[in-house]
């Protein structure tokens, strides 16, 4: 693990060259292949994980065996943080749905390191609440939002994220089937492949496999509202 690699997640690029060593001397690295669970909804929660590279989803199985995928987190992004601050089983389950490499740090030792530092705490207070505001956005748009509307918002989303510009437009590597691409916008599969398929009669997306290019992002961020 390069000594640099903690300045690179955003949490962390606030401390000096110092504590991030003394962070990262705490830390192991773990890496998850496509498919493979971090943690299952019900787990007791001990530690957290810092994304390096690829993506995880964070989704919720309902008592007859839906699911409903809540979140997806790349690079930089920290999981599992709400056990740090509230104790308990996991509210969520976690798996890969890209290769993925992760820092992993026990509580113990971070909230140690948080009643020195009190600076990440309250970094940390901000990522979770960053989060919560997607959360409760994902929530009013279920509300009030049709499928279409939503179909075009994720994809904004994820284009911001994950996306990188290219000559044709926005290329947007999600790595989600449809099936999760479905679950991600709360609607049936069928549903949002009709929605997929007339973005691409209108010209305004490409469909790549588990992946889209935005080709007119003007008129995406219109459907959206």
């Amino acid at each position: 693990m390069e000594d640099s690699i903690i300045s690179r997640i955003p949490l962390f690029e606030g401390m000096n060259p110092d504590e991030q060593e003394e962070l990262r001397a705490m830390m192991t690295q773990t890496t998850l292949r496509r498919g493979e669970t971090l943690f299952n909804e019900g787990d007791a929660g001990d530690r957290l994980y810092i994304l390096l590279s690829g993506k995880v989803k964070l989704g919720h199985a309902s008592a007859d065996g839906r699911e409903n995928l809540l979140a997806v987190l790349g690079p930089g992004e920290i999981v599992g943080e709400l056990t740090l601050f509230d104790p308990g089983p996991r509210s969520t389950t976690a798996s890969a749905v890209a290769p993925t490499e992760l820092l992993t740090l026990d509580h113990n030792q971070l909230m140690g390191f948080v009643e020195s530092h009190p600076q990440l705490a309250k970094d940390m207070l901000r990522a979770l609440a960053q989060r919560l505001r997607r959360t409760n956005t994902a929530l009013a748009d279920l509300v009030f939002s049709d499928v279409p509307g939503r179909v075009a918002k994720a994809l904004l989303d994820l284009a911001d994220r994950f996306g990188t510009s290219t000559d044709d437009g926005v290329h947007v590597p999600h790595d989600l089937t449809q099936e999760e691409l479905a679950q991600l916008v709360g609607a049936s599969r069928e549903t949002v492949n009709k929605s997929l398929a007339e973005f691409v009669s209108r010209g305004w997306i490409r469909l790549e496999g588990r992946a889209v290019t935005l080709l007119d992002v003007d008129r995406l961020r219109r459907r959206a509202r």
